[in-house]
């Protein structure tokens, strides 16, 4: 009896702790490299794991949001992938440098041209985007996953604040508060400041310089003259 508890105890507790330790299912997230400041620039990379045991992930496709296009938007190149960049007509233009932009990329697609992600894996697919929309805190990123087996997976779940995580939640991305820096003008003004200090230290030494020069000349030509008087002057004696 005490071994059949104890055995029973022991199975309970091993399930247990198999529960506990199951790894939770990833999905496909995006993260800046530093910081993707509202109004700025920043590359982005989208992490695609693998998460079947029987298959590999051959294509990629990221949906950019509609309702907040991006002007700007450069793949990185990644080995073993060949990339698609969709645009399309936008209902209201971008302006972007002083000039209007009336087309925005909508979509990237990777496709793999090799094996692609096989099981246990994740690839990294970065992502170039600016200037980044200054009327919203984040960005939602449709993205589809397709299988060599030919299943697809849809993260296209948008988060809601207070409830639970969806089954395919989207890539969300995090915008932090503008600043200065990103726009241009702090650090303009900082370099203006800085020149305007540094000409006027040249031009105020430039002058002590001069004084000082034009200071030592006179003292020669004084002393010479001293002196031409003083020969001139034995020289009338002498006679």
């Amino acid at each position: 009896m005490k071994a059949s508890r104890i055995a029973a105890a022991a199975a309970v507790a091993g399930t247990a702790v198999l529960t506990l330790s199951a790894p939770a299912f990833a999905h496909v997230s995006v993260q800046p490299e530093g910081t993707a400041a509202k109004g700025g620039y920043a590359v982005v990379d989208f992490k695609v794991p693998n998460e079947r045991d029987n298959a590999s992930t051959t294509k990629v496709e990221v949906n950019l949001p509609a309702d907040h296009p991006v002007a700007s938007v450069m793949p990185q190149s990644v080995p073993g992938w060949k990339v698609e960049v969709t645009k399309a007509k936008l209902d209201k233009p971008l302006t972007m440098h002083g000039e209007k932009i009336d087309e925005a990329v909508t979509k990237v697609t990777w496709t793999a041209d090799g094996k692609g992600i096989e099981p246990g894996y994740f690839q990294k697919f970065p992502l170039s985007l600016g200037a980044l929309p200054e009327n919203t805190d984040e960005l939602v990123f449709k993205a589809i996953q397709t299988y060599s087996n030919k299943e697809v997976v849809r993260w296209i779940e948008v988060p809601q604040e207070g409830q639970d995580e969806p089954e395919n939640p989207a890539p969300v991305l995090e915008l932090s508060a503008a600043t200065d820096d990103h726009h241009g003008s702090g650090a303009a003004e900082k370099t203006a400041e800085k020149t305007e200090k540094t000409a006027a230290a040249d031009s105020g030494s430039g002058s002590d310089t001069t004084a000082r020069v034009l200071g030592v000349v006179g003292i020669v030509i004084g002393v010479a003259g001293v002196a031409y008087g003083v020969l001139a002057g034995r020289r009338r004696t002498t006679a």
